[in-house]
Protein backbone atom coordinates (compact mmCIF):
# COMPACT_ATOMS: atom_id res chain seq x y z
CA UNK A 1 0.00 0.00 0.00
CA UNK A 2 1.23 3.73 -0.91
CA UNK A 3 2.07 5.24 2.15
CA UNK A 4 3.12 9.14 2.36
CA UNK A 5 6.75 10.17 3.14
CA UNK A 6 7.40 11.01 6.98
CA UNK A 7 7.84 14.98 5.82
CA UNK A 8 8.06 16.57 2.27
CA UNK A 9 9.05 20.12 1.56
CA UNK A 10 6.06 22.08 1.30
CA UNK A 11 3.87 22.35 -2.11
CA UNK A 12 4.53 25.41 -4.36
CA UNK A 13 1.82 24.02 -7.01
CA UNK A 14 -1.99 23.58 -6.44
CA UNK A 15 -5.02 22.17 -8.03
CA UNK A 16 -8.51 22.11 -6.68
CA UNK A 17 -11.07 19.82 -8.58
CA UNK A 18 -14.68 20.34 -7.56
CA UNK A 19 -17.72 18.12 -7.79
CA UNK A 20 -21.53 18.82 -7.45
CA UNK A 21 -23.31 21.57 -6.43
CA UNK A 22 -22.42 25.41 -7.53
CA UNK A 23 -21.84 25.90 -4.02
CA UNK A 24 -19.08 23.77 -4.08
CA UNK A 25 -17.91 25.75 -7.22
CA UNK A 26 -17.78 28.73 -5.33
CA UNK A 27 -15.65 26.98 -2.13
CA UNK A 28 -13.38 25.47 -4.57
CA UNK A 29 -12.52 28.88 -5.69
CA UNK A 30 -12.54 30.49 -2.70
CA UNK A 31 -9.68 27.19 -1.68
CA UNK A 32 -7.97 28.30 -4.96
CA UNK A 33 -7.82 31.96 -4.02
CA UNK A 34 -6.97 30.75 -0.31
CA UNK A 35 -3.81 28.98 -1.59
CA UNK A 36 -2.65 31.83 -4.01
CA UNK A 37 -2.74 34.08 -1.10
CA UNK A 38 -0.14 31.76 0.30
CA UNK A 39 2.09 32.07 -2.50
CA UNK A 40 1.17 28.65 -4.15
CA UNK A 41 0.50 28.25 -7.93
CA UNK A 42 -2.38 26.85 -9.81
CA UNK A 43 -0.98 23.96 -12.15
CA UNK A 44 -2.86 20.93 -14.04
CA UNK A 45 -3.82 17.84 -11.97
CA UNK A 46 -1.13 15.71 -12.95
CA UNK A 47 1.91 18.31 -12.29
CA UNK A 48 0.25 19.92 -9.24
CA UNK A 49 2.48 19.55 -5.56
CA UNK A 50 -0.84 19.78 -3.83
CA UNK A 51 -4.47 17.76 -5.43
CA UNK A 52 -7.62 19.56 -3.42
CA UNK A 53 -10.31 16.87 -3.94
CA UNK A 54 -13.22 18.98 -3.19
CA UNK A 55 -16.14 16.19 -2.89
CA UNK A 56 -19.60 16.27 -3.11
CA UNK A 57 -21.60 13.61 -0.85
CA UNK A 58 -25.46 13.93 -2.47
CA UNK A 59 -25.17 10.77 -4.64
CA UNK A 60 -24.70 7.32 -4.30
CA UNK A 61 -21.42 5.63 -3.92
CA UNK A 62 -19.92 9.53 -3.96
CA UNK A 63 -17.22 8.24 -0.94
CA UNK A 64 -16.23 5.28 -3.59
CA UNK A 65 -15.47 7.88 -6.56
CA UNK A 66 -13.13 9.72 -4.13
CA UNK A 67 -11.17 6.70 -3.39
CA UNK A 68 -10.67 5.91 -7.30
CA UNK A 69 -9.47 9.74 -7.74
CA UNK A 70 -6.90 9.35 -4.82
CA UNK A 71 -5.97 5.51 -6.73
CA UNK A 72 -5.29 7.61 -10.21
CA UNK A 73 -3.60 10.62 -8.48
CA UNK A 74 -1.48 8.23 -6.44
CA UNK A 75 -0.56 6.65 -10.18
CA UNK A 76 1.17 9.45 -11.85
CA UNK A 77 3.42 8.30 -14.73
CA UNK A 78 6.30 10.36 -13.80
CA UNK A 79 6.19 8.59 -10.62
CA UNK A 80 5.63 11.63 -8.77
CA UNK A 81 3.51 11.51 -5.73
CA UNK A 82 0.95 14.76 -4.81
CA UNK A 83 -0.03 15.73 -1.61
CA UNK A 84 -3.36 15.34 -1.21
CA UNK A 85 -6.42 17.04 0.43
CA UNK A 86 -9.98 15.61 0.69
CA UNK A 87 -12.49 18.91 1.42
CA UNK A 88 -16.23 19.17 0.85
CA UNK A 89 -19.35 17.10 2.27
CA UNK A 90 -17.53 13.55 2.11
CA UNK A 91 -14.79 14.81 4.30
CA UNK A 92 -16.88 15.98 6.51
CA UNK A 93 -19.08 12.89 6.64
CA UNK A 94 -16.50 10.78 6.37
CA UNK A 95 -13.87 12.28 8.24
CA UNK A 96 -10.63 10.00 9.71
CA UNK A 97 -12.16 7.01 8.08
CA UNK A 98 -10.71 8.53 4.96
CA UNK A 99 -6.93 9.10 5.91
CA UNK A 100 -7.54 5.39 7.50
CA UNK A 101 -8.58 3.95 4.30
CA UNK A 102 -6.60 6.05 1.97
CA UNK A 103 -3.17 6.42 3.85
CA UNK A 104 -2.16 8.63 1.10
CA UNK A 105 -4.08 11.19 2.09
CA UNK A 106 -2.46 13.80 3.85
CA UNK A 107 -5.39 16.46 4.32
CA UNK A 108 -9.33 15.99 5.56
CA UNK A 109 -11.55 19.03 6.18
CA UNK A 110 -14.99 19.75 6.16
CA UNK A 111 -17.15 22.49 4.22
CA UNK A 112 -16.88 24.87 7.43
CA UNK A 113 -13.51 24.85 8.07
CA UNK A 114 -11.38 24.98 4.71
CA UNK A 115 -10.36 28.50 5.51
CA UNK A 116 -7.84 26.57 7.58
CA UNK A 117 -6.58 24.61 4.35
CA UNK A 118 -2.91 26.69 5.12
CA UNK A 119 -2.30 25.46 8.00
CA UNK A 120 -3.74 21.99 7.27
CA UNK A 121 -1.37 21.22 4.49
CA UNK A 122 1.52 22.77 6.64
CA UNK A 123 0.86 19.93 9.16
CA UNK A 124 0.54 17.23 6.55
CA UNK A 125 4.00 18.12 4.88
CA UNK A 126 5.31 17.66 8.31
CA UNK A 127 4.34 14.05 8.24
CA UNK A 128 1.37 14.20 10.01
CA UNK A 129 -2.33 13.68 8.92
CA UNK A 130 -4.54 16.76 9.53
CA UNK A 131 -7.94 16.62 10.15
CA UNK A 132 -10.34 19.50 10.62
CA UNK A 133 -14.45 18.86 10.20
CA UNK A 134 -15.00 20.82 13.35
CA UNK A 135 -17.89 23.65 12.51
CA UNK A 136 -16.93 26.62 14.60
CA UNK A 137 -19.19 29.33 15.55
CA UNK A 138 -17.03 32.19 13.91
CA UNK A 139 -17.60 31.60 9.97
CA UNK A 140 -15.45 30.93 7.76
CA UNK A 141 -15.95 33.79 5.31
CA UNK A 142 -14.36 36.34 7.54
CA UNK A 143 -10.81 34.75 7.41
CA UNK A 144 -10.80 34.20 4.11
CA UNK A 145 -8.64 36.19 1.87
CA UNK A 146 -10.21 39.28 -0.61
CA UNK A 147 -11.66 37.91 -4.09
CA UNK A 148 -9.46 37.49 -6.85
CA UNK A 149 -11.39 36.05 -9.99
CA UNK A 150 -12.00 37.43 -13.15
CA UNK A 151 -15.02 36.67 -15.12
CA UNK A 152 -18.22 37.77 -16.19
CA UNK A 153 -20.25 35.63 -14.10
CA UNK A 154 -19.51 35.30 -10.13
CA UNK A 155 -21.20 32.87 -7.73
CA UNK A 156 -21.41 34.16 -4.22
CA UNK A 157 -22.63 32.24 -1.36
CA UNK A 158 -25.04 33.99 0.88
CA UNK A 159 -26.48 31.07 3.17
CA UNK A 160 -25.20 27.61 4.11
CA UNK A 161 -26.54 25.09 5.74
CA UNK A 162 -30.32 22.96 6.01
CA UNK A 163 -33.10 22.87 8.53
CA UNK A 164 -35.80 21.44 6.84
CA UNK A 165 -34.01 17.94 7.05
CA UNK A 166 -35.61 15.96 4.13
CA UNK A 167 -35.15 12.50 4.89
CA UNK A 168 -32.75 11.96 2.04
CA UNK A 169 -30.60 14.28 2.30
CA UNK A 170 -27.23 14.48 4.01
CA UNK A 171 -26.73 18.53 3.96
CA UNK A 172 -27.93 18.57 7.46
CA UNK A 173 -25.19 17.14 9.01
CA UNK A 174 -22.36 17.61 6.32
CA UNK A 175 -23.10 21.78 5.89
CA UNK A 176 -24.38 22.51 9.27
CA UNK A 177 -27.80 24.38 10.57
CA UNK A 178 -29.44 27.75 8.35
CA UNK A 179 -26.77 29.97 8.39
CA UNK A 180 -27.37 33.88 6.55
CA UNK A 181 -24.07 35.75 6.12
CA UNK A 182 -24.38 39.32 7.38
CA UNK A 183 -25.36 42.16 4.69
CA UNK A 184 -22.27 44.29 4.85
CA UNK A 185 -20.05 41.24 4.03
CA UNK A 186 -22.52 39.96 0.82
CA UNK A 187 -22.68 43.22 0.06
CA UNK A 188 -19.18 43.92 0.42
CA UNK A 189 -18.22 41.16 -1.89
CA UNK A 190 -20.49 41.80 -4.54
CA UNK A 191 -18.57 44.89 -5.03
CA UNK A 192 -15.17 43.72 -5.35
CA UNK A 193 -16.38 41.19 -8.02
CA UNK A 194 -17.96 43.61 -10.19
CA UNK A 195 -15.27 45.80 -9.39
CA UNK A 196 -13.12 42.57 -10.81
CA UNK A 197 -15.06 42.33 -14.24
CA UNK A 198 -18.17 40.27 -12.90
CA UNK A 199 -21.77 41.23 -14.61
CA UNK A 200 -23.79 38.62 -13.54
CA UNK A 201 -24.04 37.60 -9.94
CA UNK A 202 -25.69 34.15 -8.83
CA UNK A 203 -26.30 34.17 -4.67
CA UNK A 204 -25.90 30.85 -3.28
CA UNK A 205 -27.08 29.01 -0.69
CA UNK A 206 -28.78 25.29 0.21
CA UNK A 207 -31.73 27.24 0.59
CA UNK A 208 -31.07 30.75 -0.35
CA UNK A 209 -34.69 32.11 -0.24
CA UNK A 210 -34.33 31.48 3.56
CA UNK A 211 -31.34 34.02 3.98
CA UNK A 212 -32.19 36.97 6.50
CA UNK A 213 -29.88 39.59 8.72
CA UNK A 214 -31.55 41.60 11.20
CA UNK A 215 -35.46 41.72 9.61
CA UNK A 216 -34.34 41.78 5.95
CA UNK A 217 -34.93 38.92 3.22
CA UNK A 218 -33.47 37.73 0.22
CA UNK A 219 -35.66 40.23 -1.71
CA UNK A 220 -34.24 42.96 0.32
CA UNK A 221 -30.38 42.01 -0.74
CA UNK A 222 -31.76 41.90 -4.04
CA UNK A 223 -33.18 45.41 -4.39
CA UNK A 224 -29.95 46.47 -2.75
CA UNK A 225 -27.57 44.76 -5.65
CA UNK A 226 -30.06 46.22 -8.34
CA UNK A 227 -28.83 50.13 -7.15
CA UNK A 228 -25.03 48.33 -7.49
CA UNK A 229 -23.39 50.14 -10.20
CA UNK A 230 -21.88 47.58 -13.32
CA UNK A 231 -23.78 44.69 -11.91
CA UNK A 232 -26.28 43.77 -15.01
CA UNK A 233 -28.10 40.55 -13.88
CA UNK A 234 -28.70 38.71 -10.55
CA UNK A 235 -29.60 34.69 -10.30
CA UNK A 236 -30.34 33.00 -6.83
CA UNK A 237 -30.12 29.22 -6.30
CA UNK A 238 -31.44 26.97 -5.03
CA UNK A 239 -34.87 27.75 -3.26
CA UNK A 240 -37.01 25.59 -0.70
CA UNK A 241 -40.94 26.10 -1.59
CA UNK A 242 -41.76 27.14 1.93
CA UNK A 243 -39.15 30.15 1.61
CA UNK A 244 -40.64 31.93 -1.60
CA UNK A 245 -42.35 35.23 0.30
CA UNK A 246 -44.41 37.39 -1.02
CA UNK A 247 -41.91 40.21 -1.57
CA UNK A 248 -39.42 37.54 -3.15
CA UNK A 249 -42.26 37.18 -5.93
CA UNK A 250 -43.04 40.61 -6.66
CA UNK A 251 -38.86 41.13 -6.95
CA UNK A 252 -39.48 38.93 -10.24
CA UNK A 253 -41.58 41.48 -11.42
CA UNK A 254 -39.93 44.63 -10.08
CA UNK A 255 -36.49 44.28 -9.90
CA UNK A 256 -35.04 44.65 -13.53
CA UNK A 257 -31.58 43.38 -12.90
CA UNK A 258 -33.41 40.02 -11.57
CA UNK A 259 -33.14 37.26 -14.76
CA UNK A 260 -36.51 35.44 -15.44
CA UNK A 261 -35.66 31.76 -14.38
CA UNK A 262 -36.34 30.20 -10.95
CA UNK A 263 -35.01 27.22 -9.83
CA UNK A 264 -37.40 24.96 -7.47
CA UNK A 265 -37.55 21.83 -6.88
CA UNK A 266 -40.37 19.83 -5.56
CA UNK A 267 -38.70 16.69 -6.13
CA UNK A 268 -42.38 14.38 -6.04
CA UNK A 269 -45.77 15.23 -7.74
CA UNK A 270 -47.41 12.72 -5.00
CA UNK A 271 -48.31 14.28 -1.47
CA UNK A 272 -48.00 10.92 0.17
CA UNK A 273 -44.12 10.76 -1.05
CA UNK A 274 -43.37 14.02 -0.19
CA UNK A 275 -44.47 13.38 3.24
CA UNK A 276 -42.39 10.88 3.59
CA UNK A 277 -39.59 12.87 2.21
CA UNK A 278 -40.31 15.16 5.22
CA UNK A 279 -40.57 18.02 2.22
CA UNK A 280 -42.90 19.85 4.55
CA UNK A 281 -45.46 21.22 1.75
CA UNK A 282 -47.81 19.89 -0.98
CA UNK A 283 -48.11 19.99 -4.69
CA UNK A 284 -50.96 21.95 -4.73
CA UNK A 285 -49.15 24.84 -2.14
CA UNK A 286 -45.84 24.20 -4.73
CA UNK A 287 -48.09 24.93 -7.81
CA UNK A 288 -49.91 27.74 -6.29
CA UNK A 289 -46.18 29.12 -5.81
CA UNK A 290 -45.95 28.62 -9.44
CA UNK A 291 -48.74 30.34 -10.04
CA UNK A 292 -48.41 33.46 -8.14
CA UNK A 293 -44.24 33.36 -9.64
CA UNK A 294 -45.54 32.94 -13.40
CA UNK A 295 -48.24 36.35 -12.47
CA UNK A 296 -45.69 38.34 -11.42
CA UNK A 297 -43.18 37.62 -14.22
CA UNK A 298 -44.68 36.12 -17.25
CA UNK A 299 -41.87 35.13 -19.43
CA UNK A 300 -39.95 33.01 -16.42
CA UNK A 301 -38.64 29.75 -17.14
CA UNK A 302 -39.07 27.52 -14.19
CA UNK A 303 -36.14 24.60 -13.64
CA UNK A 304 -37.15 22.10 -10.46
CA UNK A 305 -35.09 18.55 -9.13
CA UNK A 306 -36.96 15.24 -8.90
CA UNK A 307 -36.14 12.07 -7.24
CA UNK A 308 -37.52 8.61 -8.83
CA UNK A 309 -37.98 5.54 -6.59
CA UNK A 310 -38.04 6.90 -3.46
CA UNK A 311 -38.46 4.04 -0.89
CA UNK A 312 -42.11 3.00 -1.15
CA UNK A 313 -43.58 5.07 -3.83
CA UNK A 314 -46.16 3.23 -6.33
CA UNK A 315 -46.84 3.30 -9.60
CA UNK A 316 -49.53 5.83 -8.58
CA UNK A 317 -46.82 8.17 -6.82
CA UNK A 318 -44.68 8.19 -9.92
CA UNK A 319 -47.78 8.93 -12.31
CA UNK A 320 -48.62 11.81 -10.04
CA UNK A 321 -44.85 13.16 -10.37
CA UNK A 322 -45.90 13.17 -14.30
CA UNK A 323 -48.62 15.15 -13.66
CA UNK A 324 -46.80 17.97 -12.03
CA UNK A 325 -44.28 18.19 -14.69
CA UNK A 326 -46.76 18.25 -17.48
CA UNK A 327 -48.83 21.10 -14.99
CA UNK A 328 -45.68 23.26 -14.10
CA UNK A 329 -44.04 22.90 -17.90
CA UNK A 330 -40.58 23.50 -16.89
CA UNK A 331 -37.76 24.74 -18.81
CA UNK A 332 -35.33 22.25 -17.72
CA UNK A 333 -35.40 20.60 -14.90
CA UNK A 334 -32.85 17.69 -12.62
CA UNK A 335 -34.06 14.12 -12.42
CA UNK A 336 -32.57 11.25 -10.18
CA UNK A 337 -32.75 8.04 -9.22
CA UNK A 338 -33.35 7.55 -5.28
CA UNK A 339 -30.01 6.34 -3.35
CA UNK A 340 -29.83 5.61 -0.24
CA UNK A 341 -27.66 8.08 1.97
CA UNK A 342 -25.74 6.25 5.00
CA UNK A 343 -27.21 8.09 8.19
CA UNK A 344 -30.59 9.51 6.75
CA UNK A 345 -33.81 8.18 7.25
CA UNK A 346 -34.59 7.21 4.31
CA UNK A 347 -31.65 5.16 4.06
CA UNK A 348 -33.49 2.23 6.47
CA UNK A 349 -36.95 2.83 5.39
CA UNK A 350 -39.33 -0.38 4.32
CA UNK A 351 -40.43 -0.73 0.96
CA UNK A 352 -37.19 0.33 -0.95
CA UNK A 353 -37.92 0.31 -4.92
CA UNK A 354 -36.12 -2.24 -7.21
CA UNK A 355 -33.13 -0.66 -9.35
CA UNK A 356 -35.27 -1.80 -12.17
CA UNK A 357 -38.41 -0.40 -11.99
CA UNK A 358 -36.54 3.15 -10.83
CA UNK A 359 -34.61 2.99 -13.88
CA UNK A 360 -37.94 2.69 -15.92
CA UNK A 361 -39.80 5.64 -13.85
CA UNK A 362 -36.26 7.52 -14.81
CA UNK A 363 -36.17 7.14 -18.16
CA UNK A 364 -40.07 8.31 -18.74
CA UNK A 365 -39.52 11.22 -16.60
CA UNK A 366 -36.15 12.17 -18.42
CA UNK A 367 -38.24 11.51 -21.60
CA UNK A 368 -41.14 14.19 -20.66
CA UNK A 369 -38.24 17.05 -19.33
CA UNK A 370 -36.38 16.41 -22.35
CA UNK A 371 -39.37 16.87 -24.67
CA UNK A 372 -40.28 19.97 -22.25
CA UNK A 373 -36.63 21.93 -22.51
CA UNK A 374 -36.72 21.44 -26.14
CA UNK A 375 -40.17 22.72 -26.09
CA UNK A 376 -39.00 25.97 -24.39
CA UNK A 377 -35.87 26.49 -26.41
CA UNK A 378 -38.02 26.34 -29.93
CA UNK A 379 -40.49 28.61 -28.59
CA UNK A 380 -37.52 31.18 -28.31
CA UNK A 381 -36.65 31.22 -31.91
CA UNK A 382 -37.13 34.02 -33.86
CA UNK A 383 -36.98 36.33 -30.47
CA UNK A 384 -34.10 38.98 -29.70
CA UNK A 385 -32.67 38.78 -26.57
CA UNK A 386 -29.47 39.92 -24.60
CA UNK A 387 -26.57 37.52 -24.10
CA UNK A 388 -23.77 37.72 -21.73
CA UNK A 389 -20.98 36.26 -23.44
CA UNK A 390 -18.95 33.76 -20.95
CA UNK A 391 -16.87 32.10 -23.40
CA UNK A 392 -15.43 30.72 -26.54
CA UNK A 393 -16.99 27.88 -28.47
CA UNK A 394 -15.43 25.48 -29.98
CA UNK A 395 -14.80 27.19 -33.91
CA UNK A 396 -12.58 30.18 -34.52
CA UNK A 397 -14.73 33.73 -33.59
CA UNK A 398 -17.51 31.76 -31.70
CA UNK A 399 -18.38 32.59 -28.14
CA UNK A 400 -21.20 31.22 -25.82
CA UNK A 401 -23.55 33.03 -23.73
CA UNK A 402 -26.55 32.43 -21.40
CA UNK A 403 -29.97 34.35 -22.38
CA UNK A 404 -31.85 35.73 -19.75
CA UNK A 405 -33.58 32.26 -19.50
CA UNK A 406 -30.09 30.46 -18.55
CA UNK A 407 -29.75 28.63 -22.19
CA UNK A 408 -26.82 28.49 -23.80
CA UNK A 409 -26.23 30.55 -26.86
CA UNK A 410 -23.47 30.13 -29.20
CA UNK A 411 -22.43 32.76 -32.33
CA UNK A 412 -20.07 34.05 -34.07
CA UNK A 413 -19.38 38.04 -33.03
CA UNK A 414 -16.87 40.26 -33.33
CA UNK A 415 -17.68 40.89 -29.47
CA UNK A 416 -15.89 40.42 -26.30
CA UNK A 417 -15.84 38.04 -23.34
CA UNK A 418 -18.00 39.90 -20.85
CA UNK A 419 -20.26 41.65 -23.39
CA UNK A 420 -24.09 42.00 -23.19
CA UNK A 421 -25.04 41.75 -27.00
CA UNK A 422 -28.47 41.77 -28.54
CA UNK A 423 -28.54 38.41 -30.53
CA UNK A 424 -31.79 36.89 -32.65
CA UNK A 425 -32.09 33.38 -31.76
CA UNK A 426 -31.86 31.67 -35.07
CA UNK A 427 -32.43 27.63 -34.03
CA UNK A 428 -32.71 25.19 -30.67
CA UNK A 429 -31.77 22.55 -29.61
CA UNK A 430 -32.30 20.12 -26.33
CA UNK A 431 -29.19 21.96 -24.53
CA UNK A 432 -28.20 25.04 -26.86
CA UNK A 433 -29.43 27.61 -28.68
CA UNK A 434 -27.67 29.08 -32.09
CA UNK A 435 -27.60 33.18 -32.77
CA UNK A 436 -26.66 36.39 -34.46
CA UNK A 437 -25.71 39.63 -33.34
CA UNK A 438 -28.65 41.62 -34.25
CA UNK A 439 -28.10 44.24 -36.54
CA UNK A 440 -27.93 47.76 -35.31
CA UNK A 441 -29.92 50.11 -37.10
CA UNK A 442 -28.25 53.56 -38.11
CA UNK A 443 -29.43 56.47 -35.79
Amino acid sequence: MWRRMSSSAPPKTFHVKSFGCQMNAYDGARMSELLEAEGLSAADSADADLVVLNTCHIREKAAEKVYSDIGRLIKREDGSKPMIAVAGCVAQAEGAEIARRAPAVGVVVGPQAYHRLPELVAKAASGATAIDTDMPAEPKFKALPGRRRQGPTAFLTVQEGCDKFCTYCVVPYTRGAEVSRPWAQVMDEARALIEMGAREITLLGQNVNAWVDEGRGLHDLIAAMDRLPGLERIRYTTSHPNDMSEGLIRAHGEVAKLMPFLHLPVQSGSDRTLKAMNRSHATDSYLRVIERVRAARPDIALSGDFIVGFPGETDADFEATLRIVEATRYAQAYSFKYSPRPGTPAATMDDQVPAEVADERLQRLQALINAQQLAFNQATVGRRTSVLLERRGKHPGQLIGKSPWLQSIHLETEAAIGDLVEVDILSAGPNSLGGAEAVKQAA
